[in-house]
């Protein structure tokens, strides 16, 4: 989580992630780009055609990942640090990824809690695969209802992306030894966008860079320019000033994929207390996914 044991912090958060990545998805996208730059109508236009989720993509792939959190004063300094690492793979069809705990501040789970997490996974494979003995066409069609309903809010979110903000090509600039194409994202005051990841959108002013070769996205910041509420803005509110950053590379030269996130604010959590929170995501070994894909990894330093 991204906050300490605040389960409407940590909800709020990965709603976060998810509108920023839906707001990458909505301009990184293939096209030939030859000096001078496109024209930027064309371009986004031609953008919603070839739309990838960075979940889709990672849905072949399992990974390890590494959170990194640390508690500040109220004088920025660092009060308290944890790093949990966690292998990462795809779900059951129908469900979000699997999580493994692996290693907590440096120390790798005791054998008996790797059990336990390995049981608690068999377990619901095992039932999932008795329904579809049972009554395949019932879990098919629930996977698929699943999956309709997952892939429509997507498809609302990408819209707001574009009701939402008045996008600008900026230029040409260098991001990682990549060319890349920048854009920057202001939020319309008067949109009025129809899901929650849009109504986030409006609080957040976004720059984002465009691989020039592939069309890919590299890097992208966001700001908070406004105060945003989670549970009716009492049981949490982060910020304004708040910021949050991707950046993604290129795995074995044939896909982009996540490769570090990171955040840092403060938030109100209740009517009393405030936290200050830095941290960072960080995305390696990844390896293409099959039944037999083994469970070790390398744990990162």
């Amino acid at each position: 989580s991204l906050w300490y044991d605040r389960s409407e912090m940590v909800k709020g958060y990965r709603r976060l992630a998810v509108m920023l990545g839906l707001v990458a998805l909505a301009i990184a996208a293939p096209g030939a780009q030859n000096r001078p730059l496109p024209d930027q109508d064309v371009f986004l236009k031609e953008t919603r055609k070839h739309l990838q989720t960075d979940s889709k993509v990672t849905s072949n792939y399992v990974y390890v990942e590494t959170r990194r959190e640390q508690k500040l004063d109220k004088n920025g300094k660092i009060d308290e640090e944890s790093t949990r690492v966690y292998e990462s793979y795809p779900g059951l069809p129908g469900e979000p990824r699997w999580e493994r705990l692996i290693s907590e501040n440096g120390k790798p789970v005791a054998a008996s809690n790797l059990a336990d997490q390995d049981r608690d996974r068999a377990k619901k494979a095992n039932a999932m695969a008795k329904r579809l003995e049972d009554d395949p066409k019932k879990e098919h069609a629930r996977q698929q209802r699943v999956w309709d309903k997952a892939h429509g809010e997507r498809s609302e979110a990408v819209d707001d992306v574009y009701i939402v903000y008045a996008m600008k090509m900026t230029g040409r600039e260098r991001v990682e030894g990549h060319h890349t194409i920048a854009f920057t994202l202001t939020p319309r005051p008067e949109s009025k966008p129809k899901t929650r990841e849009g109504d986030m959108m409006k609080r957040f002013a976004v720059k984002a860079w465009i691989n020039e070769a592939d069309h890919e996205l590299v890097r992208l910041e966001a700001q908070a320019i406004d105060n945003l509420a989670f549970g009716l803005g009492v049981l949490a509110r982060i910020h304004k000033g708040a910021e949050f950053s991707f950046l993604r590379r290129k795995v074995n030269d044939e896909v982009w994929l996540p490769a570090v996130a990171k955040y840092s604010g403060s938030a109100r959590v209740g009517l009393l207390w405030t936290l200050r929170r830095t941290g960072s995501s960080e995305y390696s070994g990844y390896r293409k996914y099959s039944v037999d894909t083994s469970s070790s990894f390398d744990n990162p330093k």
